[in-house]
């Protein structure tokens, strides 16, 4: 059994013993769906590395009073953060004009609730996996800050934290005016980063131009 497998399994295990709502219990048991499955085993997980404070089929109240399911909600301290699959198919293209709306009310509800709201294209998951990883980093970074190895001094775990936050190559220039050091000293700290193996030269040959987090 692969690493995920056992990962997985653990972790839906540990929601069903946690869980006392019966109505999200009959939810998991069900099982959860294709294209969130799939977005944990090629995107999630290959960039988080854990299931840790992610939360499958999570119940929120919506203005009516009612019951919503996220496909996953992630909630690291008072962190609110919630990710959907959308799919792709006879289901998505022929969405009538009432579940439209519903589907934007949907995600207005979740943001002036305080959710950070993420929908993921099922066929981005597919065709684009490094790309939806680089985002689900991002997406961790604005909820966890102090993610980052222990042995990093404190300039270089926040260009770290400054390369999470955003969802494209950093340069020099950009992070030196973010950490309010020199261009030299910058380099230097981006230098090492590649060493250490956490960042990656995206861009230029003879002298590095962007860096981008490594997957």
């Amino acid at each position: 059994m692969s690493r995920f497998n056992q990962q997985y399994e653990l972790w839906i295990h540990t929601n069903m013993l946690n869980e006392k709502n019966p109505r999200r219990l009959e939810i998991l048991h069900k099982g959860l769906g294709h294209g969130t499955i799939e977005f944990l085993r090629s995107v999630w997980f290959p960039a988080i590395g854990n299931f840790n404070d992610l939360h499958p089929e999570w119940e929120v109240r919506d203005f009516s009073n009612g019951y919503r399911y996220l496909d996953l909600a992630y909630m690291p301290g008072d962190g609110r953060g919630g990710i959907e699959i959308q799919g792709y198919g006879p289901h998505a293209r022929d969405l009538d004009v009432r579940r439209f709306k519903d589907l934007c009310r949907r995600h207005c509800l979740l943001a002036l609730d305080g959710w950070t709201f993420l929908p993921i294209a099922y066929p981005s998951i597919v065709d684009e996996p490094k790309q939806c990883q680089q985002l689900i980093l991002s997406f961790v970074g604005r909820f966890v800050a102090s993610d980052v190895p222990a042995s990093l001094s404190w300039l270089e775990a926040e260009a770290v934290r400054f390369a999470r936050r955003l969802l494209r190559p950093i340069t020099p220039l950009e992070l030196a005016n973010h950490l309010r050091v020199s261009d030299r000293h910058t380099r230097r700290l981006l230098h090492k980063l590649v060493e250490l193996q956490i960042l990656d030269i995206a861009s230029g040959k003879q002298r590095a131009r962007t860096y981008k987090l490594r997957l």
